[in-house]
């Protein structure tokens, strides 16, 4: 396993929505269309991962009106530098920042999504 996603499998580390999403409605949006990208801050230069958001697993309450939770949780299974793995990452609506990891997974017989990191330098 390689250096990127063996630190992103270890504890939590703060993310942000892409910046083309912070606002409610342009995750609601994103939700909508199966993907919402979210960006890892605590590696070098960054790390903006695709989540393939699966509604089942997911906690999307926030996300229907101004006076519900405050929050959201966004799971989904993709494929980050050839390694198989769930991401979770838990959102504040109104910073629209929150907290994420990564976790192994085994290979499924349904090819998943490929996300490769995109890193600077």
């Amino acid at each position: 396993m390689n250096e990127l996603v063996e630190f992103l499998c270890t504890g939590d580390h703060p993310v942000e929505v892409s910046s083309r999403e912070k606002t409610r409605e342009g995750i609601k949006e994103a939700v909508a269309l199966g993907q919402v990208l979210v960006m890892f801050t605590d590696t070098r230069g960054g790390t903006e991962i695709g989540i393939p958001v699966d509604p089942d697993r997911s906690e999307l309450r926030g996300l229907e009106g101004d006076n519900g939770p405050t929050e959201i949780r966004l799971v989904g299974d993709l494929t980050l530098d050839y390694v198989p793995v769930t991401c979770v990452a838990r959102i504040d609506l109104t910073t629209m920042k929150g907290e994420g990891h990564l976790e192994l997974r085994e290979e499924q017989a349904q090819p998943q999504p490929e996300a490769v990191s995109k890193q600077p330098g």
